[in-house]
């Protein structure tokens, strides 16, 4: 070597690797949730539709009623967590009866194993109104996205399922409003009709996904 130059040593190709391997995982990462311009509108339109709910006075009532079918609802003035997605979505033209009963349908295997009150055939009426059905519905037909404890990695328009405990499930969708700590609220239905709270680590997160609709 020259006099007067400096050798500095190269990386060594453990480390030259771990750090290709990061860049390509944070690549991997935002390319996962890049999406089109027209699931930002179907987004946006969603959303919208959510925190409108928060304007509904509801009464909290988990009654099983026979309703029509497609397009079919329990009275207006009640419901649970799941009607909310399910008129949060029918307000954007998404028919989650018709697209739940339509998949259990077609693949009911997939659903029995996560429901023991599960009756024996697909139910128009119930099915797209119980909380484990929609998970599985959203992970066969949706994104299915990290649960993670990182507040930014919930955004809006994504759906979260949480346990309350003793294995009552829930279920609310994040919305474009902020709390004071930053955190997007969100909007569900846990007894007091249609809130939105800055509750997305109130409970043990069990599920993340984003649903568009049906594939066309």
């Amino acid at each position: 070597m020259p006099d007067g130059l400096k050798y500095e040593s190269m990386p060594r190709p453990s480390t030259v690797a771990a750090l290709i391997c990061g860049v390509l995982a944070l690549v991997a990462s935002s390319a996962s949730r890049a999406i089109s311009a027209g699931h930002v509108d179907f987004i946006r339109r969603l959303v919208a539709a959510a925190v409108d709910r928060t304007h509904h006075v509801v009464r909290y009532d988990p009654a099983y009623v026979r309703m029509a079918y497609p397009g079919g609802d329990v009275p207006s003035d009640t419901g649970v967590c799941t009607d909310e997605i399910i008129r949060s979505y029918r307000a954007v033209g998404v028919d989650l009866q018709k697209e739940v009963h339509e998949d259990m349908a077609k693949n009911f295997s997939a659903y029995a194993r996560r429901w023991r009150w599960l009756s024996g055939k697909p139910d128009p009426n119930i099915d797209h109104r119980r909380v484990p059905n929609l998970m599985v519905f959203f992970e066969r037909k949706g994104e299915t996205l990290p649960i993670t404890s990182k507040a930014e990695d919930y955004r809006p328009g994504d759906l979260v399922t949480w346990n309350l405990g003793g294995n009552v499930p829930h279920i609310g969708i994040v919305v474009d409003r902020k709390a004071p700590n930053g955190r997007y609220l969100i909007v569900h239905n846990i007894g007091r009709g249609p809130q939105m709270e800055d509750a997305l680590f109130n409970w043990k997160v069990t599920g993340h996904f984003r649903y568009y609709g049906p594939r066309v």
